[in-house]
Protein backbone atom coordinates (compact mmCIF):
# COMPACT_ATOMS: atom_id res chain seq x y z
CA UNK A 1 0.00 0.00 0.00
CA UNK A 2 1.30 3.44 -0.89
CA UNK A 3 2.62 5.77 1.78
CA UNK A 4 0.73 9.07 1.87
CA UNK A 5 1.30 12.06 4.14
CA UNK A 6 1.74 15.80 4.09
CA UNK A 7 1.44 18.93 6.18
CA UNK A 8 -0.84 20.20 3.43
CA UNK A 9 -3.65 18.68 1.46
CA UNK A 10 -2.63 16.08 -1.10
CA UNK A 11 -3.42 15.35 -4.70
CA UNK A 12 -5.14 12.08 -5.50
CA UNK A 13 -3.23 9.05 -4.24
CA UNK A 14 -1.89 6.15 -6.23
CA UNK A 15 -4.71 3.99 -4.87
CA UNK A 16 -7.33 6.52 -5.96
CA UNK A 17 -9.11 6.71 -2.61
CA UNK A 18 -8.71 10.41 -1.83
CA UNK A 19 -8.20 13.83 -3.37
CA UNK A 20 -7.27 17.30 -2.16
CA UNK A 21 -9.40 18.76 0.60
CA UNK A 22 -10.80 22.21 -0.14
CA UNK A 23 -12.97 23.83 2.55
CA UNK A 24 -16.53 24.76 1.79
CA UNK A 25 -17.05 28.46 1.07
CA UNK A 26 -16.86 30.67 4.19
CA UNK A 27 -15.59 27.71 6.26
CA UNK A 28 -11.84 28.30 6.09
CA UNK A 29 -11.91 29.03 9.83
CA UNK A 30 -11.44 26.07 12.14
CA UNK A 31 -14.13 27.17 14.61
CA UNK A 32 -16.76 27.80 11.94
CA UNK A 33 -15.90 24.50 10.25
CA UNK A 34 -16.16 22.62 13.55
CA UNK A 35 -19.51 24.13 14.49
CA UNK A 36 -20.99 23.63 11.03
CA UNK A 37 -19.86 20.01 10.97
CA UNK A 38 -21.41 19.39 14.38
CA UNK A 39 -24.78 21.06 13.84
CA UNK A 40 -25.61 20.46 10.18
CA UNK A 41 -28.40 17.85 10.15
CA UNK A 42 -27.76 14.53 8.46
CA UNK A 43 -30.14 12.13 6.78
CA UNK A 44 -29.34 8.55 7.74
CA UNK A 45 -30.70 5.88 5.41
CA UNK A 46 -30.23 2.75 7.49
CA UNK A 47 -32.35 -0.28 8.34
CA UNK A 48 -33.47 -0.73 11.91
CA UNK A 49 -30.46 -1.77 13.99
CA UNK A 50 -30.01 -4.95 15.95
CA UNK A 51 -28.90 -4.17 19.50
CA UNK A 52 -25.83 -5.94 20.85
CA UNK A 53 -24.78 -5.69 24.50
CA UNK A 54 -21.13 -6.51 25.15
CA UNK A 55 -19.60 -7.01 28.59
CA UNK A 56 -16.33 -5.09 28.62
CA UNK A 57 -15.37 -5.18 32.30
CA UNK A 58 -16.36 -7.22 35.32
CA UNK A 59 -17.89 -5.82 38.52
CA UNK A 60 -15.92 -3.12 40.29
CA UNK A 61 -14.01 -4.50 43.28
CA UNK A 62 -16.17 -4.32 46.38
CA UNK A 63 -19.30 -3.41 44.40
CA UNK A 64 -20.40 -6.67 42.83
CA UNK A 65 -24.02 -5.75 43.50
CA UNK A 66 -23.93 -3.47 40.47
CA UNK A 67 -22.76 -6.15 38.06
CA UNK A 68 -20.39 -5.79 35.08
CA UNK A 69 -19.92 -2.85 32.73
CA UNK A 70 -21.49 -3.30 29.30
CA UNK A 71 -21.57 -1.26 26.12
CA UNK A 72 -24.41 -1.01 23.63
CA UNK A 73 -23.79 -1.43 19.91
CA UNK A 74 -26.29 -0.74 17.14
CA UNK A 75 -25.62 -3.24 14.35
CA UNK A 76 -26.75 -3.12 10.74
CA UNK A 77 -26.11 -6.50 9.12
CA UNK A 78 -26.17 -7.37 5.45
CA UNK A 79 -28.26 -10.45 4.49
CA UNK A 80 -27.30 -13.61 6.34
CA UNK A 81 -26.04 -15.43 3.25
CA UNK A 82 -23.32 -12.80 2.62
CA UNK A 83 -22.86 -11.31 6.09
CA UNK A 84 -19.69 -13.08 7.15
CA UNK A 85 -17.87 -12.28 3.87
CA UNK A 86 -18.68 -8.57 3.90
CA UNK A 87 -16.39 -5.99 5.49
CA UNK A 88 -17.69 -5.03 8.94
CA UNK A 89 -16.99 -1.45 9.96
CA UNK A 90 -17.05 -0.58 13.67
CA UNK A 91 -17.51 3.14 14.36
CA UNK A 92 -16.47 4.74 17.66
CA UNK A 93 -17.66 8.25 18.53
CA UNK A 94 -15.89 11.06 20.39
CA UNK A 95 -16.19 12.58 23.86
CA UNK A 96 -19.84 12.86 24.93
CA UNK A 97 -20.98 11.62 21.53
CA UNK A 98 -22.92 8.45 20.84
CA UNK A 99 -23.90 5.96 18.18
CA UNK A 100 -26.29 8.67 16.95
CA UNK A 101 -23.66 11.37 16.44
CA UNK A 102 -24.00 13.01 13.04
CA UNK A 103 -20.65 11.77 11.73
CA UNK A 104 -21.42 8.23 12.91
CA UNK A 105 -24.71 8.22 11.04
CA UNK A 106 -23.11 9.72 7.93
CA UNK A 107 -20.34 7.14 7.79
CA UNK A 108 -22.79 4.35 8.56
CA UNK A 109 -25.10 5.32 5.71
CA UNK A 110 -22.20 5.34 3.22
CA UNK A 111 -20.78 2.05 4.43
CA UNK A 112 -24.15 0.31 4.43
CA UNK A 113 -24.88 1.50 0.88
CA UNK A 114 -21.49 0.12 -0.18
CA UNK A 115 -22.48 -3.34 1.08
CA UNK A 116 -20.67 -3.32 4.42
CA UNK A 117 -21.93 -4.46 7.78
CA UNK A 118 -21.98 -1.53 10.21
CA UNK A 119 -21.60 -1.57 14.00
CA UNK A 120 -22.21 1.74 15.76
CA UNK A 121 -20.52 1.34 19.13
CA UNK A 122 -21.40 3.43 22.17
CA UNK A 123 -18.65 3.98 24.68
CA UNK A 124 -19.44 3.16 28.29
CA UNK A 125 -22.44 5.17 29.57
CA UNK A 126 -22.96 6.93 26.24
CA UNK A 127 -26.10 6.92 24.14
CA UNK A 128 -28.35 6.81 27.21
CA UNK A 129 -26.66 3.73 28.70
CA UNK A 130 -25.47 5.06 32.09
CA UNK A 131 -27.34 2.24 33.83
CA UNK A 132 -25.24 -0.35 31.96
CA UNK A 133 -21.92 1.00 33.16
CA UNK A 134 -20.89 1.18 36.82
CA UNK A 135 -17.39 2.08 35.57
CA UNK A 136 -16.66 5.44 33.94
CA UNK A 137 -15.45 5.81 30.38
CA UNK A 138 -12.20 7.51 29.43
CA UNK A 139 -9.62 7.73 26.65
CA UNK A 140 -7.82 4.56 27.67
CA UNK A 141 -10.65 2.03 27.23
CA UNK A 142 -9.16 0.40 24.13
CA UNK A 143 -9.96 -3.03 25.55
CA UNK A 144 -13.64 -2.21 25.03
CA UNK A 145 -12.98 -2.15 21.28
CA UNK A 146 -11.29 -5.54 21.57
CA UNK A 147 -14.30 -6.99 23.41
CA UNK A 148 -16.71 -5.74 20.73
CA UNK A 149 -14.57 -7.29 17.99
CA UNK A 150 -14.50 -10.60 19.84
CA UNK A 151 -18.29 -10.55 20.27
CA UNK A 152 -19.18 -9.92 16.64
CA UNK A 153 -16.62 -12.40 15.34
CA UNK A 154 -17.92 -15.05 17.71
CA UNK A 155 -21.59 -14.44 16.95
CA UNK A 156 -21.43 -13.85 13.20
CA UNK A 157 -18.17 -15.48 12.03
CA UNK A 158 -17.09 -12.16 10.55
CA UNK A 159 -13.93 -12.44 8.45
CA UNK A 160 -12.94 -8.79 7.88
CA UNK A 161 -13.20 -5.84 10.26
CA UNK A 162 -12.19 -2.20 9.96
CA UNK A 163 -12.27 0.41 12.74
CA UNK A 164 -13.18 4.09 12.48
CA UNK A 165 -12.71 6.37 15.48
CA UNK A 166 -13.43 10.07 15.82
CA UNK A 167 -11.56 12.31 18.28
CA UNK A 168 -11.48 10.38 21.59
CA UNK A 169 -12.71 7.34 19.68
CA UNK A 170 -9.77 7.87 17.34
CA UNK A 171 -7.43 7.56 20.30
CA UNK A 172 -9.16 4.33 21.33
CA UNK A 173 -8.83 2.60 17.96
CA UNK A 174 -5.25 3.80 17.40
CA UNK A 175 -4.25 2.78 20.92
CA UNK A 176 -5.79 -0.64 20.29
CA UNK A 177 -3.88 -0.99 17.01
CA UNK A 178 -0.61 0.10 18.60
CA UNK A 179 -1.00 -2.25 21.53
CA UNK A 180 -1.42 -5.14 19.10
CA UNK A 181 1.95 -4.38 17.57
CA UNK A 182 2.86 -6.98 14.97
CA UNK A 183 0.35 -9.46 16.44
CA UNK A 184 -2.55 -8.18 14.36
CA UNK A 185 -5.44 -10.67 14.23
CA UNK A 186 -6.23 -11.76 10.70
CA UNK A 187 -9.76 -10.38 10.99
CA UNK A 188 -8.55 -6.78 11.48
CA UNK A 189 -7.89 -5.28 8.05
CA UNK A 190 -7.68 -1.51 8.57
CA UNK A 191 -8.00 1.34 11.08
CA UNK A 192 -8.89 5.01 10.64
CA UNK A 193 -8.67 7.91 13.09
CA UNK A 194 -10.27 11.29 12.38
CA UNK A 195 -9.09 14.28 14.42
CA UNK A 196 -7.71 11.74 16.91
CA UNK A 197 -6.93 12.76 20.48
CA UNK A 198 -3.42 11.28 20.44
CA UNK A 199 -1.62 13.79 22.72
CA UNK A 200 -3.97 14.30 25.65
CA UNK A 201 -1.95 16.70 27.80
CA UNK A 202 -1.36 19.14 24.95
CA UNK A 203 -4.97 18.96 23.82
CA UNK A 204 -6.32 19.41 27.35
CA UNK A 205 -4.23 22.55 27.70
CA UNK A 206 -5.48 23.82 24.32
CA UNK A 207 -9.08 23.23 25.38
CA UNK A 208 -8.55 25.67 28.25
CA UNK A 209 -7.29 28.48 26.02
CA UNK A 210 -9.65 31.50 25.97
CA UNK A 211 -10.80 30.95 22.39
CA UNK A 212 -11.76 27.35 23.24
CA UNK A 213 -13.63 27.88 26.51
CA UNK A 214 -16.94 27.44 24.71
CA UNK A 215 -16.02 23.84 23.87
CA UNK A 216 -14.58 23.21 27.32
CA UNK A 217 -17.72 24.43 29.09
CA UNK A 218 -19.85 22.24 26.84
CA UNK A 219 -17.83 19.11 27.58
CA UNK A 220 -17.43 19.89 31.28
CA UNK A 221 -21.14 20.48 31.80
CA UNK A 222 -21.99 17.18 30.13
CA UNK A 223 -19.37 15.25 32.10
CA UNK A 224 -20.44 16.73 35.45
CA UNK A 225 -24.07 15.86 34.68
CA UNK A 226 -22.98 12.31 33.93
CA UNK A 227 -21.33 11.94 37.35
CA UNK A 228 -24.53 13.22 38.96
CA UNK A 229 -26.42 10.44 37.19
CA UNK A 230 -23.77 7.94 38.30
CA UNK A 231 -24.31 9.00 41.91
CA UNK A 232 -28.02 8.24 41.55
CA UNK A 233 -27.52 4.91 39.79
CA UNK A 234 -24.49 3.63 41.72
CA UNK A 235 -24.48 5.47 45.06
CA UNK A 236 -22.05 3.15 46.81
CA UNK A 237 -19.38 4.15 44.29
CA UNK A 238 -20.07 7.78 43.43
CA UNK A 239 -22.31 9.31 46.10
CA UNK A 240 -19.53 10.06 48.64
CA UNK A 241 -17.61 12.00 45.99
CA UNK A 242 -20.76 13.79 44.82
CA UNK A 243 -21.68 14.69 48.41
CA UNK A 244 -18.23 16.20 48.95
CA UNK A 245 -19.14 19.12 46.72
CA UNK A 246 -16.05 18.76 44.56
CA UNK A 247 -18.07 18.64 41.35
CA UNK A 248 -19.13 22.27 41.87
CA UNK A 249 -15.50 23.34 42.05
CA UNK A 250 -14.42 21.89 38.71
CA UNK A 251 -13.72 24.70 36.25
CA UNK A 252 -11.72 22.91 33.55
CA UNK A 253 -11.51 19.53 31.88
CA UNK A 254 -8.08 19.08 33.40
CA UNK A 255 -9.61 19.46 36.86
CA UNK A 256 -12.26 16.92 35.89
CA UNK A 257 -9.56 14.51 34.76
CA UNK A 258 -7.58 15.15 37.95
CA UNK A 259 -10.43 14.67 40.42
CA UNK A 260 -12.82 12.34 38.60
CA UNK A 261 -11.11 10.34 35.85
CA UNK A 262 -7.94 9.72 37.85
CA UNK A 263 -9.91 8.82 40.99
CA UNK A 264 -12.38 6.43 39.38
CA UNK A 265 -10.12 5.25 36.56
CA UNK A 266 -7.26 4.17 38.86
CA UNK A 267 -4.72 6.74 37.70
CA UNK A 268 -2.38 8.62 40.04
CA UNK A 269 -3.42 12.03 38.69
CA UNK A 270 -4.29 13.80 35.45
CA UNK A 271 -0.72 13.67 34.16
CA UNK A 272 -0.54 9.93 34.77
CA UNK A 273 -3.84 9.52 32.93
CA UNK A 274 -2.75 11.62 29.96
CA UNK A 275 0.53 9.79 29.61
CA UNK A 276 -0.82 6.28 30.22
CA UNK A 277 -3.63 6.33 27.67
CA UNK A 278 -2.16 8.39 24.82
CA UNK A 279 -2.11 6.48 21.53
CA UNK A 280 0.95 8.54 20.57
CA UNK A 281 2.97 6.30 22.91
CA UNK A 282 2.28 3.24 20.77
CA UNK A 283 1.94 4.87 17.34
CA UNK A 284 5.30 3.50 16.20
CA UNK A 285 4.03 -0.04 16.90
CA UNK A 286 1.01 0.15 14.55
CA UNK A 287 1.27 -2.66 11.97
CA UNK A 288 -2.23 -2.62 10.50
CA UNK A 289 -3.00 -0.40 7.47
CA UNK A 290 -4.07 2.90 9.03
CA UNK A 291 -5.40 6.25 7.88
CA UNK A 292 -5.19 9.35 10.08
CA UNK A 293 -6.88 12.64 9.16
CA UNK A 294 -5.99 15.74 11.20
CA UNK A 295 -6.55 19.39 10.30
CA UNK A 296 -3.97 22.01 11.15
CA UNK A 297 -6.77 24.40 12.11
CA UNK A 298 -8.41 21.98 14.56
CA UNK A 299 -9.37 24.34 17.41
CA UNK A 300 -8.33 22.14 20.33
CA UNK A 301 -6.71 18.88 19.23
CA UNK A 302 -2.95 19.36 19.32
CA UNK A 303 -0.53 16.93 17.73
CA UNK A 304 3.01 17.16 19.05
CA UNK A 305 5.86 17.32 16.49
CA UNK A 306 7.27 14.01 17.67
CA UNK A 307 3.89 12.32 17.22
CA UNK A 308 3.55 13.74 13.72
CA UNK A 309 7.02 12.47 12.82
CA UNK A 310 6.26 9.03 14.23
CA UNK A 311 3.20 8.78 12.01
CA UNK A 312 5.13 9.95 8.97
CA UNK A 313 7.88 7.41 9.62
CA UNK A 314 5.49 4.48 10.10
CA UNK A 315 5.10 2.71 6.76
CA UNK A 316 1.75 1.27 7.83
CA UNK A 317 0.23 4.72 8.38
CA UNK A 318 -1.26 7.08 5.81
CA UNK A 319 -1.17 10.49 7.48
CA UNK A 320 -3.11 13.35 5.87
CA UNK A 321 -2.97 16.79 7.46
CA UNK A 322 -4.70 19.51 5.42
CA UNK A 323 -4.54 23.15 6.42
CA UNK A 324 -8.30 23.31 7.00
CA UNK A 325 -10.97 20.93 8.24
CA UNK A 326 -11.68 21.93 11.84
CA UNK A 327 -12.46 19.21 14.36
CA UNK A 328 -14.15 16.13 12.87
CA UNK A 329 -15.76 18.25 10.12
CA UNK A 330 -13.88 18.44 6.78
CA UNK A 331 -16.80 19.98 4.86
CA UNK A 332 -15.96 20.44 1.18
CA UNK A 333 -18.02 22.00 -1.62
CA UNK A 334 -20.81 19.66 -2.68
CA UNK A 335 -19.52 18.94 -6.17
CA UNK A 336 -20.54 15.53 -7.45
CA UNK A 337 -21.11 14.25 -3.90
CA UNK A 338 -22.47 15.59 -0.61
CA UNK A 339 -19.26 17.35 0.42
CA UNK A 340 -18.49 15.20 3.47
CA UNK A 341 -14.90 14.72 2.41
CA UNK A 342 -13.65 12.78 5.42
CA UNK A 343 -16.43 10.20 5.13
CA UNK A 344 -15.85 9.77 1.40
CA UNK A 345 -12.09 9.45 1.97
CA UNK A 346 -12.48 6.99 4.84
CA UNK A 347 -14.70 4.62 2.92
CA UNK A 348 -12.47 4.82 -0.13
CA UNK A 349 -9.43 3.95 1.98
CA UNK A 350 -11.15 1.06 3.75
CA UNK A 351 -12.55 -0.49 0.59
CA UNK A 352 -9.28 -0.05 -1.31
CA UNK A 353 -7.26 -1.53 1.52
CA UNK A 354 -9.48 -4.54 2.11
CA UNK A 355 -9.86 -5.28 -1.60
CA UNK A 356 -6.08 -5.34 -1.89
CA UNK A 357 -5.73 -7.58 1.16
Amino acid sequence: MSKTYSKLSLSISADGWHSDFMPRRFLNNGHLMTLAGNFLPRHAFLPEPEELLVEVEGPIDGHSEYGPTRVLCHCHWQPLEVRSQRLTIILVHGLEGSSNSQYVLGNSTRAWAAGCNVVRMNMRSCGGTDRLSPAIYHSGCSNDVARVIEAIVSQHQIQAIALIGYSMGGNLVLKYAGELGADVPSVLKAVAGISPLMDLAASSAALHEPQNRFYERYFLRAMVDRIRRKAELFPAIYLPFYASGMLRKLSSMRMFDEHVVARFGDFADADDYYLSVASSRVASQIHVPTLILHALDDPFIRMLPETRQTLIDNLHVNFIEPQHGGHCAFLAPASGYDGYWAEKTLLGFLLSTTQHD
